[in-house]
Formats: structure tokens, C-alpha cells, sequence
């Protein structure tokens, strides 16, 4: 049986806090605020797995009022939602995403985070395509006050 999820993240920008996407710390002058580490990257790759499985999204598997959660590294919210894609015997088929941010550029950090994520889930790299987009100037990613991201998934119930 073959399943398919969509999830989607969007963080602001704010200084002080470091800037993961992809389990891959970014240079940058500014962060993602959100009770994890706010990786938009994983938090959509999750909920689309999450999505896929027909389980509850994100918030409601890792609640951000939940205090065990807060500033946990997104990498380890992947893995416990890897967990829960096991225990329902699925597998991982590929994950393709768009990162949209105005600022920094990711395209030298991609093959970074395809390798995190690859390592986490325990799939082929090449299973794992991410784009990077701007928004062409327009509303808050455009104007460098977010980054967000889409992410689609395909997986497939074990034999």
C-alpha cells in the first residue's frame, strides 16, 4: 500500500537564535523562533510522514506547550516520528521539499541536509531531493522575516 503526505512549516526570523534548517546549523545573523530548534525543514518533512501514516500532525504528536520539547533538536522529532512510522510498518519510498527564504542562500548546505536526514530515517540520500526558492520580495519570507517550507512524501506499508 502506497501513501502520500504533504506538510508544510514557517518560522520568523529573529536575532539571537541559531539558524537550523535540515538538522544543519546555517551561518546567519538570524534564527527561526519556535518552542524546538524551529527547523522548518524537518518540521515539514514530519508532519507530511505524520500526514502520510493518517496520525495527528506535529503539534499535536510533539506539543510546543509540552516542556520535554522545548529547544528538543528537530533531528530528534524526525527520529520519533520515523518511530511511529515503524511501529505502523512503514517505509520511507522519498521525501521531496522547497525551502522558500529570502536569505541566506542553502544551496551549498542541501547535500548537508539530505545526509541528515538520509542517517536519521536510515534511507538512501537519494531518496531525499531539496529545493531552495526565494519568495521574490513578496509577504513575510520575501521581505526576510520568515522561512518557510513545503514537503511532500511517499511511503509504502512493509511486507
Amino acid at each position: 500500500m502506497l501513501r502520500i503526505g504533504i506538510g508544510y512549516d514557517i518560522h520568523r526570523l529573529v536575532r539571537g537564535r541559531k539558524l537550523i534548517i535540515g538538522g544543519v546549523k546555517i551561518p546567519y545573523a538570524k534564527g527561526l523562533l519556535g518552542h524546538s530548534d524551529a527547523d522548518v525543514l524537518l518540521h515539514a518533512v514530519c508532519d507530511a510522514l505524520l500526514g502520510a501514516m493518517g496520525s495527528p500532525d506535529i503539534g499535536e504528536n510533539f506539543s510546543d506547550s509540552s516542556p520535554k520539547y522545548k529547544g528538543i533538536s528537530s533531528i530528534r522529532l524526525l527520529k520519533k516520528t520515523d518511530d511511529i512510522l515503524k511501529r505502523k510498518k512503514f517505509q520511507v519510498g522519498n521525501i521531496d521539499a522547497v525551502i522558500i527564504a529570502e536569505e541566506p542562500n542553502l544551496s551549498g548546505f542541501k547535500g548537508q541536509m539530505r545526509e541528515k536526514i538520509a542517517r536519521t530515517l536510515k534511507i538512501r540520500k537519494e531518496a531525499i531531493n531539496i529545493k531552495a526558492k526565494t519568495n521574490e520580495g513578496l509577504d513575510a519570507v520575501g521581505k526576510k522575516k520568515a522561512i518557510a517550507c513545503y514537503a511532500t512524501v511517499l511511503i509504502a506499508r512493509e511486507e
